[in-house]
């Protein structure tokens, strides 16, 4: 194996692979809304005046709130695919 396969062998077991930020965020404000997506997931953006870009903005700024962003997103996958 090369050393440049490596990456993507690492990503093979990464279900975030692939995955846009902006696709997450729209997915769950659809499954959520921004009013519920602001009790589970507690950042300003997500509560004052919501955008789905300025809520990419943030993010994309701010590892700890990405973070549980994607956790949830991925929570919801597994809960919704049994």
């Amino acid at each position: 194996m090369d050393k440049k396969d490596k990456p993507i062998q690492s990503q093979l077991n990464n279900p975030l692979h692939g995955v846009k930020l902006k696709d997450i965020v729209e997915y769950l404000v659809k499954k959520y809304g921004w009013d519920h997506l602001g009790t589970k997931v507690n950042i300003r953006c997500f509560k004052n005046d919501p955008s789905v870009k300025s809520s990419l903005k943030f993010l994309r700024k701010t590892p700890w709130a990405r973070e549980e962003v994607e956790q949830l997103y991925l929570e919801t996958l597994k809960f919704y695919k049994k």
